[in-house]
């Protein structure tokens, strides 16, 4: 039901025209998004007070909402909404208040093409993976109008920072998404986190060291790109006194950070479908149990829930070392975080998408070397090419791109 043709062959059965049930499919799944976009930031702030209050040997959140302290999230965003919504004299009013909403579309924006399950995602897009990185690089601009507009020196100054970082940052990080697309041999998100069903070992992490290697890397350049500890040097209060955000107040404040909270969720979901298996176990437990491949509605929503309750969980946790390490390491300086992407973190992505192309050919001249007429180019599993995305329609194959309801009668 979650997916856009699915929904939509749904709403066409009950005697929909097309046209409606495709709006209908739109505002359900606007809505579902946006709640989910404005509930998840209140329970990544309660997490990230207690995750802080553990490393710093004390409780964190106990006194709103019960002994732990549940509905600090809540509390803050209420304390946040009755607060003054102020511009300061000097700023360029239209830039200055229309700068979080842009932080806001960019951020939201990834979540339309991010796969939560085996069909549970908003729009199936063919390049949904480039979707997600082009989407999410808009962030920058609001950033850089919000300092920018504000009229302060240490606005501008954290927006220049920003800027400088995270158009540095995003190269890296598009090569190491290239890691999976080429063993997938696909951008559609989805088709990349199906090939990876199965044993553990069919997920791309483990597939090969170079991409091993290439997770740590992403997530790296993930937390960099997403403005958290010790990357932060577009709001560091210890020398910008908030950066980009100094003039903000109210609402508008928590817009930069429910962005941010979920960007760092978006991040975390891309490296779960990129590189650790998506909503797959690493035990086929859903074909033990006859779930996978079922048709009846009962087993799909079966495996949905299953599914997305596992990518919640890997998201989760690498959220959850974000925060661990944001409250860990100290901040570095601006002129060391470029130099760390530039110098470092580039070069070795790039070594690691050459290698990439290079292993299977390595692997199948000493395989055949040993097996002549056997050679293999994976060491363990079958051979990606068996677990590939399905053969297009003929009409996508001539170049001819389908329209909705063709896309929907093919679907079905």
């Amino acid at each position: 039901m979650l997916n856009d043709s699915a929904m939509t062959r749904f709403l066409m059965a009950w005697g929909l025209s097309g046209d409606v049930a495709v709006l209908a499919t739109t505002v359900v799944h606007a809505a579902i998004l946006v709640h989910f976009f404005a509930a998840a930031p209140l329970v990544l702030i309660w997490l990230e007070r207690k995750v802080a209050g553990r490393l710093q040997d004390r409780l964190g959140p106990t006194r709103v909402g019960g002994r732990f302290g549940w509905l600090q999230g809540a509390a803050d965003g209420i304390k946040l909404v009755q607060k003054e919504d102020l511009a300061p004299a000097a700023a360029d009013s239209v830039l200055f208040r229309m700068a979080p909403y842009i932080v806001f579309i960019g951020s939201f924006g990834a979540f339309i093409a991010l796969p939560w399950s085996d069909g549970w995602t908003a729009m199936e897009l063919d390049a949904g993976l480039f979707f997600i990185l082009a989407i999410m690089s808009v962030e920058v601009i609001g950033v850089i109008f919000a300092g920018y507009a504000s009229g302060s020196k240490w606005s501008l100054l954290g927006g220049m920072r920003e800027a400088a970082q995270v158009v540095s940052y995003e190269v890296p990080m598009a090569l190491c998404c290239l890691l999976p697309v080429m063993l997938a041999g696909t951008v559609n998100i989805m088709e990349i986190g199906r090939m990876q069903s199965g044993w553990v070992w069919n997920w791309f992490v483990l597939h090969d060291p170079f991409c091993l290697i290439g997770f740590f890397v992403y997530f790296t350049v993930a937390t960099a790109s997403v403005k958290r500890a010790p990357f932060d040097l577009a709001e560091a209060e210890s020398e910008l006194v908030a950066g980009f955000h100094t003039e903000y107040s109210g609402i508008r404040w928590s817009y930069f950070f429910m962005a941010e909270y979920a960007s760092m969720f978006a991040v975390s979901g891309l490296a779960t479908v990129c590189f650790l298996g998506g909503w797959h176990l690493g035990v086929p437990v859903l074909e033990w149990l006859g779930l996978a491949g079922n048709p009846a509605w009962w087993a799909v929503a079966i495996s949905g829930v299953i599914g997305f309750a596992l990518f919640a969980a890997k998201s989760l946790s690498l959220v959850f070392v974000q925060m661990w390490i944001r409250w860990s390491l100290p901040r570095l300086r601006i002129d060391q975080v470029m130099t760390t992407c530039l110098k470092y973190l580039l070069p070795i992505s790039c070594v690691l998408l050459v290698g990439l192309a290079a292993w299977p050919l390595v692997i199948y001249a000493a395989t055949n070397a040993l097996q002549p007429g056997r050679g293999r180019t994976t060491l363990i599993g079958p051979a990606l090419g068996e677990r590939s995305a399905p053969a297009r329609t003929s009409a996508e194959s001539a170049g001819v791109t389908p329209t909705i309801a063709e896309r929907v009668e093919v679907r079905r």
